[in-house]
């Protein structure tokens, strides 16, 4: 058996909506999900020894349980019946806890991984639910691409790929709960809910104008105001030239959208020399399915 090397792609929210919440504590969700060009990679190794080790490069990630790459690979290998061993290398550039669903995308490699290092044993509906029991936006992760996430996330629709632009990446220094974001989160008559339907409809007629007016991401309602670096990094991005910016999951990095290259590579420059530094990315859709 050889080694194989995965590229695991992060995803941005292009409109993330609330619709409600269930007796288990869940929140039902309608999003426009998103790959971008922004990845991390995974190489994945047969070893000897009837064990699973998981490396990666950052040392305050845990290599065992905890850790969803680990978490992933052992549930295939438990599923499938396998005592082969492995070591899986991993070299995120991703930022963690981001809302870039990084975590999620690295176990999809995984799974993807092994599966093609087996000769696909697992049909992509089973790979769908090993991914579900670990996380709700593994499925998507699988699959990639552009697509309306429904459910908590598991029920997936592919949307036609949205007009090619650079996307700017921002990541505050700071961490955000999500648990908290969506315990915080108000869900009345008063609410005001992103226009998924307009996203919708903006994707459908290749529109980057309509596309950029519809961005909305109600968990903004809560973060925003407990973290008013987001709104800041926001406002600098649309004052730089982004034609659209906004938070991406539950935060806390924020994306901005130019169609302009030379705007986006001078407002990629004013926040990578400044105080995000090393949290700042330049990059684009990436809009090709598994």
């Amino acid at each position: 058996m050889d080694s194989i090397q995965m590229r695991a792609y992060a995803k941005i929210n292009l409109a993330l909506d609330v619709t409600g919440r269930r007796e288990n504590g869940y929140h039902d969700v309608r999003m426009v999900m998103q790959t971008i060009s922004l990845f991390d990679k995974l190489t994945i190794r047969p070893i000897v020894k009837d064990e699973l080790i998981v490396a990666n490069s950052h040392g305050f990630l845990p290599s065992g349980k905890g850790n969803l790459v680990y978490d992933a690979a052992s549930l295939f290998l438990n599923t499938l019946g396998s005592k082969q061993g492995f070591c899986i290398e991993l070299e995120k550039h991703i930022p963690i806890a981001a809302g870039m669903a990084g975590g999620s995308a690295d176990a999809a490699a995984a799974l993807l991984g092994l599966n093609e290092l087996f000769h696909a044993p697992f049909s992509k509906k089973e790979l769908h639910s090993l991914g579900l029991s670990l996380g709700a936006d593994i499925p998507f992760c699988l699959t990639g691409g552009t697509a309306l996430a429904e459910g908590i996330g598991e029920i997936l629709t592919p949307l036609p790929a949205p007009p090619a632009c650079k996307v700017l990446i921002v990541k505050p220094p700071i961490g955000v709960s999500t648990k908290f974001v969506y315990e915080n989160l108000r869900l009345d008559e008063t609410t005001e809910h992103p226009d998924v339907d307009g996203m919708l409809r903006a994707l459908e007629a290749g529109s980057y104008r309509k596309l950029v007016s519809r961005l909305g991401n109600l968990l903004e309602s809560v973060t925003t105001l407990h973290y008013p670096e987001i709104s800041a990094i926001k406002e600098q991005m649309l004052s730089l030239g982004a034609d659209g910016a906004l938070m991406s999951g539950s935060g806390p990095t924020v994306f901005g959208l130019f169609q302009d290259a030379r705007k986006a590579s001078e407002a990629y420059y004013q926040f990578k020399t400044g105080q995000y530094g090393s949290q700042t990315f330049l990059t684009d859709f990436h809009c090709s399915q598994k």
